[in-house]
């Protein structure tokens, strides 16, 4: 009699990656354990008075079927380990990863500009990566950090930029459909829950839907979650109701974007993030009451809408307005998320912040009802972008970002929005970046991961968010160092 134990990878729509043990008899037989990814582990102990113990290192779901194609049914309420009777005939188990869409609470989240673009990506221009939309060169520069395109299906070659040996330098499109795919892989390799995706009101009349669409299927097909977020940047006041609500309604209407397993929702209720409304920074011009009528339009809609907000929305200073009347604006958003990357630049200002803003915050947010969503970032740069100084808030190998998911654990908060996923433009990008200075092309000014003196993989950034989740979950103790060693 055989029993098969199933370690797959639950990936659907791309080379199956699964590791079948057949256990030979039904008792005398060894397991041993095998990682598949970061994120998950199922392990086999060894079988003991006739029964076999299966236990995992991630959230999921344990599901069991009587043969490999299914049908998968879910062990209800399984404990971890989980304990059954070695039976005749074959038996197959898998953790199912599927992320939780109804509700933003436990989750890490991070945002998604999806704003790069390469020529030859379907259009003919450099976007984001080259403040020239028709050549890339080191005078034209706009980001800090470059991406490891080792795993990218599609690259795009940056002219006169070569990697040490001379190879041609490669960038990615976020136009490209296997772009999106590749970086919502990683996500479900390293267990991060998701993204909002990030869509600029200036923009949008004419429904750009490209990155959107692609997060979508990506997020069907890995089981993540994701959400928009409505960006005021630029935006003029006389269009900005007219924009948002048309955009709105034709994602809803005409692409149904709400209608996906995959969109994410709080309190039964899609979520839509407003990011910018109250920054005194001459950039977001809309008035309370104009923020006032979108925000109220969006829950006429029966929407959650979580606000990105001025750091110091509660007290009305420093980069928001003074003006009184945005205090019952705030207030009205179902979700508050301040913004705070580059408001600290160190551990220490991590504790003072949470001291200071975090946990006073939380005290506002829960007497009127709100949920808090704090913002984390890995540290800052602008020196290509904005002239600033190169690695100006040094990551220190991670142990800048571990501080701050550790403060807001510890002060109570139940959700967390990662500053970016892949925002290299200000060098807070969370993905896969090369890692050495010696990796790097020889042509331009960029930051490595080791800019600090620490050896990292580059997939050490997805490591750390992977770890945030199960702190924030309680699957491992609240910790100010971090769990995992480098590199």
């Amino acid at each position: 009699m055989l029993t098969a134990i199933l370690l797959p990878s639950f990936r659907k729509k791309r080379k199956l990656m699964i590791k079948v043990m057949i256990l030979a008899g039904i008792l005398g037989f060894l397991v041993s354990a095998v990682e598949l990814y970061a994120a998950a582990r199922l392990t086999n102990s060894p079988p003991a008075n006739g029964n076999l113990v299966i236990g995992w290192d991630s959230r999921g779901v344990l599901e069991k079927a009587d043969q490999i194609s299914g049908p998968w049914t879910a062990i209800a309420s399984a404990p971890n380990p989980y304990t059954i009777p070695i039976t005749s005939g074959a038996k197959f188990f898998r953790l199912n990863q599927t992320v939780n869409a109804t509700t933003l609470h436990k989750k890490v989240l991070c945002g998604y500009q999806g704003w790069f673009r390469c020529p030859g990506d379907g259009g003919s221009q450099w976007i984001h990566w080259s403040r020239s939309s028709s050549t890339i060169t080191t005078n034209t520069l706009t980001f800090e950090m470059w991406p490891e395109m080792s795993e990218y299906t599609n690259k795009y070659p940056a002219p006169g930029f070569r990697y040490p040996g001379g190879a041609q330098a490669y960038l990615f499109s976020s136009q490209d459909r296997q772009t999106v795919d590749r970086h919502f892989d990683w996500m479900l390799d390293y267990g991060i829950d998701g993204v909002f995706v990030q869509r600029f009101v200036v923009g949008v009349a004419s429904h750009p839907t490209n990155v959107l669409s692609h997060a979508r299927s990506a997020a069907n097909r890995t089981g993540r979650t994701f959400a928009i977020t409505y960006d005021m940047s630029g935006q003029p006041t006389n269009t900005l109701l007219s924009n948002i609500t048309n955009d709105w309604l034709y994602l809803v209407n005409t692409m149904h974007i709400t209608n996906s397993t995959r969109s994410l929702y709080h309190k039964g209720k899609p979520v839509v993030a407003i990011w910018g409304f109250g920054f005194n920074d001459g950039n977001h011009l809309a008035s309370p009451q104009q923020a006032q009528t979108v925000i109220n339009w969006f829950k006429s809609q029966r929407v959650t809408v979580m606000g990105g907000v001025p750091t110091y929305w509660r007290t009305l200073q420093n980069d928001s307005y003074t003006n009184a009347a945005w205090t019952p604006v705030y207030l009205s958003f179902d979700v508050i998320s301040p913004w705070a990357v580059g408001r600290f630049g160190n551990n220490a200002g991590a504790d003072s912040y949470t001291a200071s803003i975090t946990i006073p915050d939380l005290a506002e947010c829960k007497s009127n009802g709100i949920d808090y969503m704090p913002v984390v970032f890995p540290g800052f740069s602008w020196y290509n972008e904005n002239g600033g100084p190169l690695n100006q808030i040094p990551r220190n190998g991670g142990s800048f970002y571990w501080r701050q998911v550790y403060d807001d654990v510890h002060a109570g908060c139940n959700m967390i929005y990662g500053a970016m996923f892949d925002e290299v433009n200000e060098g807070t990008a969370m993905y896969k970046l090369v890692p050495t200075a010696a990796q790097l092309p020889a042509q331009g000014k960029f930051l490595a991961l080791d800019a600090d003196g620490i050896t990292l993989n580059s997939d050490w950034y997805l490591r750390l968010a992977n770890q945030a989740g199960k702190m924030l979950r309680g699957q491992i103790p609240l910790q100010p160092i971090i769990p995992i060693s480098p590199p």
